[in-house]
């Protein structure tokens, strides 16, 4: 019975696939259009891609410094990271 517990605790964790944001840094004073925009493009390469998982955004951090993210599951991370080259990303729960 512990052996099956434990198979199954395994399982449900190799399941459950991680997710990765995707992180675009904009600083000066346009940093917010700029990253706000940039999202709208983001937004067109998944509706391109048929791909699933449609999270994006942007977030204004302080008046000179913005960022725009796209997550995406962490086995297709290396593809979007080298189609849209990010400038970091994270791991996202």
């Amino acid at each position: 019975m512990y052996f099956v517990t434990l198979h199954l605790r395994n399982f449900a964790t190799i399941n459950k696939m991680r997710k990765i944001k995707l992180i675009w840094d904009f600083r000066g004073q346009a940093a917010a259009k700029t990253a706000e925009h940039h999202e709208i493009h983001l937004k067109e390469f998944l509706e391109m891609e048929k791909y699933s998982l449609k999270i994006t955004g942007f977030e204004i951090l302080n008046e000179m410094y913005a960022i725009a993210y796209l997550v995406v599951e962490e086995k297709d991370m290396i593809t979007f990271r080298d189609a849209l080259k990010p400038h970091r990303g994270e791991v996202c729960e």
